[in-house]
């Protein structure tokens, strides 16, 4: 007996073993299943997704632009599909509804569901991006709109971004900024806002006060770059990181040798008028620069290491440059381009003239002058501009996106919905579809 009930224990244990061992390769299945859904699953991923997910990522986030123009044909360069474009402008500006700042208000009330309407990226492309944090100094005064497409655009996880808003802009804008900086802890309203004049010394304290909070965060960004309201990036992040990294801890900015008419700007005091909200030029010369360089010419925008920021706040003869420019006429456009050719400041250019550096050259901003317009064949550093014109900078149309996305630029600068929407369009859907192919070159 004990014999035979060893032989049925023996029997029964086989049976279980036959009958269990598809359960648990079932059961192990549907988990294995279950653990790769959640991890093609966007509410369930924080950290850098497998190959595997990107196309259903890229499903869920895409940006294809709206109606029937064909993005891809327009950023090609197809004439006939601009000149639809440029037709279909024509009629939808005149019926889009633009979204408010109670419209953004509104959206925010539920952060969740916001950036998942928007179409947020929430988690890093890439371990090269993730390992390279990079800062934002961005300075707006109204478009709520443009801001918000402007923040997602460049929006990614790792970095870090401030948002500085002129004090003169209307509550409801604050506010709306506010809601929207308040749905991601890596983005923020400036501690300290400026009322900003045009040419004068607030625009760059501005971004100084940008700055300052952005050293003091616990993020250890790498490089920074300053925006206004209406630049739009022409690079996904990651090629921004690849750019930056080539950079070899140097900075990039415009900075030349000045014409002789820009001298006035610095050699005489200006004042501002705060009725008019106006800078003014006086009689009162000023004594020359307390720098060992002369002054050079440049623009508002620059991308700069982390410790050419540091060196603005604790180098004793910056702070003395520094000092020396707030009263003069737009310093923006020669005090970062002056600082990035002093010798003690990290990242900085010889100040040879054989180190002049044009702002096509640079990588921190395209811009179309309109007085520089023209036949490229006959000597024109960029074809006529297919928008219109605000104080002689080109605001783009869909026409300029072909030769556009073939710059080694950033950013571009100006743009609006209220002038082109489409170009904006086409170029988030541009944007996003490289971001999450990144090897391939369809457009």
């Amino acid at each position: 007996m004990p014999l035979l009930s060893q032989v049925r224990r023996n029997v029964c244990r086989g049976r279980l073993l036959r009958c269990t061992l598809p359960l648990t390769l079932l059961l192990f299945l549907t988990v294995g299943l279950k653990h790769l859904t959640m991890d093609c699953n966007l509410a369930h991923n924080n950290d850098i997704p497998m190959e595997s997910c990107m196309t259903s990522y890229y499903m869920a986030l895409n940006l294809s632009a709206p109606g029937e123009k064909n993005c891809h044909r327009i950023i090609q360069g197809d004439t006939d599909e601009v000149r639809r474009a440029l037709i279909d402008n024509l009629v939808a500006k005149k019926k889009r509804a633009v979204l408010t700042d109670w419209d953004y208000i509104n959206l925010t009330s539920d952060c969740k569901l916001f950036r998942e309407r928007r179409k947020y990226i929430m988690f890093s492309l890439s371990k090269a991006e993730q390992d390279f944090p990079v800062a934002y100094s961005m300075v707006i005064h109204d478009n709520i709109e443009m801001f918000e497409r402007l923040l997602r655009a460049v929006y990614t996880p790792q970095n870090i971004y401030c948002v500085h808003v002129d004090k003169k802009s209307p509550e409801s804008f604050l506010q709306a900024v506010r809601a929207i900086t308040s749905c991601f802890d890596n983005v923020f309203v400036a501690s300290t806002l400026e009322s900003v004049v045009y040419a004068s010394w607030r625009r760059v304290q501005a971004d100084l006060n940008c700055m300052e909070d952005l050293l003091k965060s616990n993020v250890q960004w790498k490089y920074l770059i300053n925006t206004c309201g209406a630049d739009f990036p022409l690079k996904t992040n990651v090629e921004m990181v690849k750019a930056l990294k080539s950079l070899n801890g140097h900075n990039s900015m415009e900075s030349e040798t000045p014409p002789n008419y820009k001298k006035r700007r610095w050699e005489y005091h200006f004042e501002i008028k705060e009725d008019s909200d106006t800078i003014v030029l006086t009689n009162t010369r000023k004594k020359p620069s307390p720098l060992p360089v002369q002054v050079f010419s440049g623009n508002a925008y620059i991308v700069v290491t982390r410790n050419f920021v540091k060196s603005l706040f604790v180098n004793p003869t910056v702070k003395k440059f520094i000092a020396w420019v707030k009263d003069t006429y737009s310093p923006d456009e020669y005090m970062w381009a002056t600082l990035n050719r002093f010798a003690e400041m990290p990242g900085y250019m010889p100040a040879h003239q054989k180190y002049d550096t044009s702002d096509i050259n640079a990588i921190a901003r395209l811009v179309k002058w309109e007085s520089l317009e023209g036949d490229t064949n006959k000597g024109a550093p960029y074809i006529p501009c297919t928008g219109t014109h605000r104080r002689q900078v080109c605001v783009y149309g869909t026409g300029d996106l072909n030769w556009m996305v073939q710059q080694h630029h950033f950013f571009a600068n100006k743009f609006d919905p209220k002038v082109d929407d489409n170009a904006i369009q086409c170029l988030e859907e541009y944007l996003r579809y490289k971001s999450f192919h990144p090897t391939e070159n369809i457009f």
